[in-house]
């Protein structure tokens, strides 16, 4: 695990992210339907044209593909540049991500929290308390990073 992260974003990116994600590739396979109507509040689940069921699908594989890419760099390295790109491009693609949300909800759907189902939660509200996270860090908000001893390994 990447031990230079301060304890709380190392919580959040090497545990809780990945977790997230994993929900986020499992849920269009329990219920490909469900997790595409699920998309916009409010609703209700219909019969899925091949493309929707392949673009839910597509989505909750680049889920899966995230957490693994998270586990990956952030269990395998020590490297402070590593683990500072890697979160510069997940937080760009936060950004991103919460665009995207916002265009096609509109913005009363986007700040209605009170309306937001589980995935909206997700999209927008894990999403930004990612971004802060990342952004936090980066910005130095948690301490700095551990020094971590270098091990050499012979051949």
């Amino acid at each position: 695990m990447s031990a230079l992260l301060p304890p709380f974003p190392r919580l959040v990116f090497t545990i809780l992210e990945p977790l997230a994600c994993i929900g986020g590739y499992l849920a269009p396979i329990l219920d490909t339907a469900s997790f595409a109507a699920a998309q916009v509040p409010g609703i209700a689940p219909t019969l899925l044209t091949s493309t929707s069921q392949v673009l839910a699908l597509q989505l909750g594989n680049c889920y899966g593909l995230i957490a693994l890419i998270a586990i990956g760099v952030l269990y395998s390295t020590n490297e402070p540049k590593v683990v500072r790109n890697y979160l510069i491009a997940c937080a760009i693609a936060d950004i991103g991500h919460l665009w995207v949300t916002y265009i096609v909800l509109g913005y009363a759907n986007f700040v209605d929290v009170r309306g937001w189902n589980s995935l909206a939660w997700g999209n927008i509200g894990f999403t930004f308390f990612l971004f802060v996270v990342r952004v936090g860090y980066l910005a130095g908000m948690f301490g700095h990073d551990r020094v971590v001893a270098s091990v050499k390994k012979r051949i």
